[in-house]
């Protein structure tokens, strides 16, 4: 039998469907904490792999029917990057990750900047490690086509 809490536990399709809903809801949180202007958040994730990570195509408040947003959440920060130039979750990702290895490096550092927003300087030394981790998985999943590979048609 399957651990109930290991990744195993998500090939199910109520589980994953659950796990998908309350990574949907959990960006909605995120976008109004963070007072994201936008308009419809995807009904279901652009691309995922749980209960690891999602990607979510949020629609622009300017141009409706268009990505103004993707969102990255999961077992990781929240995260997002403007649609205007990216069209595609692969790439959101990894723009995500590139940001994220910038940051873990400017942390690792001590340097204040005004995109740092991960915690406080005193837990950048042990969060830093962190983010660069994530950011690394994320880059290795990007360039992994098997994982972006279209379903075949049946």
């Amino acid at each position: 039998m399957a651990d109930s809490n290991g990744p195993d536990a998500y090939d199910g399709p109520d589980v994953e469907e659950l796990w998908c809903a309350e990574r949907r809801a959990e960006v909605a949180g995120y976008l109004e904490r963070e007072r994201v202007s936008h308009g419809r958040i995807g009904e279901w994730p652009a691309w995922h792999l749980a209960p690891y990570v999602s990607v979510w195509a949020v629609e622009s408040d300017t141009k409706p029917g268009w990505v103004g947003w993707w969102v990255i959440c999961g077992d990781l920060p929240n995260d997002r990057v403007s649609g205007e130039s990216i069209k595609h979750p692969r790439d959101a990702m990894r723009a995500i990750a590139k940001v994220w290895l910038e940051q873990a490096e400017a942390m690792a550092q001590g340097q204040t900047r005004p995109d740092l927003r991960i915690g406080s300087p005193e837990d950048w030394p042990s969060l830093a490690p962190l983010l660069r981790s994530r950011a690394s998985t994320l880059i290795h999943w990007a360039d992994d086509d098997s994982l972006w590979a279209e379903e075949p048609e049946g």
